[in-house]
C-alpha cells in the first residue's frame, strides 16, 4: 500500500507494556524489538514498563496510560496465548469501548505465513478505549516483528493510504 509523500508525517506517542512474570527491562527482547521499531519509524516511546500476568496489574497500567494525554497508543507484548496465566485479552475486554477485531484476524493471517497453524494459539487483539488505541501482540520477537512491520507501521503512519488509524485519532471520542 502506498505512502502519500505529499502528506505530513505525524509522530505518534506510544507506550509499550510487556506482560510477563519472568521478564525484566534488562532481558525483555520483544519489548526491545518493539521499542526499536517504533523509534525507527519516527514515533516516540513515551513509556515502557513490565507488568505481571494479572488482569488487575495490567489494568492499572492501562488506566494510567489511557488517562495520560501524552499517550496516543498502547502496545502490549505477551499474555495473549491460551495458558492459564495469559490474561491480556481478558484485561482489554474489561476496558474496551470498541473492539478492533480485524487487527487480530489480520495478525493471525500474516502470522500463518511465518509459523503455520501455530498461529491459532494467538489471541492478539486490539481496541479503542477512551480515545486511546490499544494493540495486544504475542510475546515472541517474531510476533512483534509481524505485528509491527506488517500492520502497525502502516496504520500508525499518517501518510498511509487509503486510510490509517492516525487520521481517525481526532474523532475517537465523538458521540
Amino acid at each position: 500500500m502506498p505512502i502519500d509523500e505529499s502528506r505530513t508525517f505525524l509522530p505518534v506517542n506510544i507506550a509499550v507494556l510487556t506482560v510477563s512474570d519472568t521478564r525484566t527491562l534488562a532481558d525483555d527482547r520483544s519489548g526491545d524489538t518493539l521499542a526499536e521499531r517504533i523509534v525507527s519509524a519516527g514515533h516516540v516511546v513515551k513509556a515502557r514498563e513490565i507488568s505481571k500476568d494479572s488482569v488487575e496489574v495490567i489494568l492499572a497500567h492501562m488506566h494510567r496510560w489511557i488517562d495520560d494525554p501524552e499517550i496516543d497508543v498502547i502496545i502490549t507484548t505477551g499474555g495473549t496465548g491460551v495458558t492459564g496465566r495469559d490474561v491480556t485479552p481478558e484485561a482489554l475486554a474489561k476496558i474496551q469501548d470498541k473492539p478492533i477485531p480485524g487487527f487480530g484476524e489480520l495478525f493471525r493471517w500474516l502470522s500463518f505465513q511465518s509459523i503455520g497453524t501455530s498461529t491459532i494459539q494467538s489471541r492478539a487483539c486490539a481496541c479503542v478505549t477512551r480515545g486511546t488505541y490499544i494493540f495486544a501482540l504475542p510475546g515472541s520477537t517474531g510476533a512483534v516483528k509481524d505485528g509491527w512491520d506488517q500492520i502497525l507501521v502502516h496504520q500508525l503512519d499518517s501518510r498511509f493510504q487509503p486510510c490509517n488509524f492516525v487520521e481517525l485519532m481526532p474523532r475517537l471520542l465523538e458521540k
